[in-house]
């Protein structure tokens, strides 16, 4: 019975001590100060505001039962949710190819590609995100998109590319506004990701190019060999947290009415006037798809140090 005891007592121990490492004390209370609020304010709001909260229609319109097909299907919030990750996920890989291209139009011998770069980043960066939103869509979507006759283009294809145009990106009928959207993130996203690129690249030591060029290689070989390979490593931390702000940014799209989270947000608000319900919904939705974003880049960094270290 001692021995069993002692046994116990030592899990118990190791425990504790595994406890305390995977979250440390200043975390309990900073997280035990933040439920201290939050129920401060959710007293305030129900005692001051006199505010009546009805959290029983909430799942209503994450999940509704469809009469006619006999299944359960999406509603409002989720098919917004489902369109903010389709804008992220779209936006940040045309923002990558745009970064890259431009990140290595910063870093040419040649002045006119690098004036062509810094031009691009310090247009972007210093002009308010909701102004470029306007000029870029209301130019992309009332000059280009019917140039292209993408609209007409979707709607007179067969229903199987119709259908796939309706998961991979939006219905056809919504197609122009979204690929506008789409078009106008990642140019705000790409200026970022251009500077990403720049520092990744420049960050690579001179002793490199010096010891690839007297190996007789040309600059786009030591680009695409040696130089390259090693700033992609520097390159995907920085540039999976600009995944992150992608999925936030994509919020501000909202306001040109594509039917992204917080546009459904505002739609089921200004109806239903849910208003704490709806916007603390749309808040969890957001780090939903943050936090696992986070973890995500996390578990990379990890993985590229130890494949450095090895």
């Amino acid at each position: 019975m001692g021995q069993r005891a002692d046994v116990a007592s030592g899990q118990v121990r190791y425990l504790l001590i595994l406890f305390n490492r995977r979250i440390p004390l200043l975390d309990i209370v900073l997280g035990v100060l933040l439920l201290i609020t939050a129920f401060y304010i959710y007293h305030r709001v129900s005692a001051g505001l006199q505010y009546k909260w009805r959290w029983e229609l909430i799942p209503q319109y994450l999940v509704r039962y469809d009469d006619d097909t006999g299944r359960w299907v999406l509603n409002t919030l989720s098919r917004g949710f489902l369109n903010t990750i389709r804008l992220s996920i779209w936006g940040t890989i045309l923002a990558t190819l745009i970064g890259v291209v431009m990140g290595l139009t910063r870093i040419s011998r040649r002045p006119f590609r690098r004036m062509l770069g810094a031009s691009y980043v310090e247009l972007i960066r210093n002009t308010p995100p909701l102004v470029l939103i306007f000029i870029f869509y209301f130019f992309i979507s009332d000059q280009l998109m019917p140039l292209l006759g993408i609209q007409s283009l979707a709607e007179n294809a067969p229903p199987s590319i119709q259908k796939g145009l309706s998961i991979l990106l939006a219905p056809p009928s919504e197609l122009p506004a979204f690929l506008s959207a789409l078009i106008t993130l990642s140019l705000f996203e790409g200026a970022y990701i251009t500077e990403i690129v720049r520092a990744g690249i420049q960050s690579i030591e001179n002793g490199q190019w010096e010891a690839s060029a007297a190996l007789g290689l040309t600059p786009r070989q030591q680009m695409i060999h040696v130089v390259g390979p090693q700033a992609v490593r520097r390159i995907l931390p920085p540039l999976s947290g600009q995944f992150i702000s992608t999925i936030k940014d994509s919020a501000i799209v909202s306001v040109i009415s594509i039917q992204e989270l917080t546009f459904r947000g505002m739609e089921l608000m200004a109806s239903t006037y849910l208003t704490f319900e709806i916007w603390i919904t749309v808040t969890l939705l957001y780090l939903v798809l943050t936090l696992s974003c986070s973890l995500a880049v996390e578990r990379l960094d990890i993985f590229l140090n130890r494949s450095r270290n090895a």
